[in-house]
């Protein structure tokens, strides 16, 4: 589905099923160098069960026009207008990684448009350590096989073993390489930056009015759960944790899902 947001073409995927802004809402937002194909079965799910459902490419991000915000302010203000250029006056807002970041904030921005916040595989705040920082300044394609290599548990612990995950760690890779190659030069950069500089998650937190839930894995090395503790407090959030790696959706994808269903109830 194609809309024009803030004057540019932005794309969410619905699910497939035709998008029905009668129905109860739920947006996606993928973390950095990603796009919405991270959240298909999610998204799928919630399309076969009576929801609209938009999975979005953030702007410079795949199928979305424009140059890529660098802020998750001006990200989470993207996001709201997405909603207007729908048609959806509220909506449960579900983020990923970065795109944990831009619902919460969104969330916080517009407490009356949220029913709800899920956040995947998040902190805040959400520091990058700065090797990694300027590692995706400086060669994109390294940044990028060390944040696949410590996303997936079987893969962080023993890199050279060929078992099960090896398969996800490949599409992982693939998937951000195309992100990358249809986007900006610094686009990893320029998302790691956002997180990094994201420094008013618990103040956002205390302005959300809706139940929120966040959905930790138990061997993130990415966003590590105890880092989660602040915010989940700040939110009275409920916490579900599964096992798995950060990249939770595709090393553990029907306990994600159930953990989504838990928080729509």
């Amino acid at each position: 589905m194609n809309l024009t947001v803030q004057g540019r073409e932005a794309y969410a995927y619905t699910g497939g099923k035709p998008f029905d802004p009668a129905l109860p809402c739920i947006v996606f937002v993928h973390g950095a160098v990603c796009d919405h194909s991270v959240f298909t079965l999610l998204a799928r799910w919630c399309a076969h069960h009576g929801y609209g459902v938009l999975a979005v490419d953030l702007p410079g991000h795949m199928r979305s026009a424009g140059a890529a915000l660098t802020g998750v302010e001006q990200m989470a203000d993207w996001l709201l207008a997405l909603l207007d250029a729908a048609g959806v006056a509220r909506a449960v807002l579900a983020g990923h990684s970065l795109g944990s970041l831009v619902a919460l904030e969104a969330a916080a921005r517009a407490p009356q448009r949220a029913t709800r916040l899920v956040m995947l595989g998040s902190c805040a705040p959400m520091p990058v350590p700065q090797a990694l920082l300027d590692l995706t300044r400086s060669d994109t394609l390294a940044a990028i096989d060390r944040v696949v290599m410590f996303s997936f548990t079987t893969l962080a612990a023993k890199p050279s073993y060929p078992g099960p995950g090896v398969w996800l760690r490949g599409a992982t890779r693939a998937m951000m390489r195309q992100v990358v190659a249809q986007g900006e030069a610094l686009l990893f950069h320029t998302d790691f930056a956002a997180c990094n500089a994201y420094t008013g998650g618990l103040d956002a937190a205390a302005r959300v009015a809706c139940p929120a839930h966040l959905v930790l894995a138990a061997q993130d090395q990415m966003t590590l759960p105890r880092n989660a503790k602040a915010v989940a407090l700040a939110l009275r959030a409920t916490v579900h944790t599964l096992p798995g790696g950060h990249f939770m959706m595709q090393e553990q994808p029907d306990a994600t899902l159930a953990a989504l269903r838990s928080a729509l109830c």
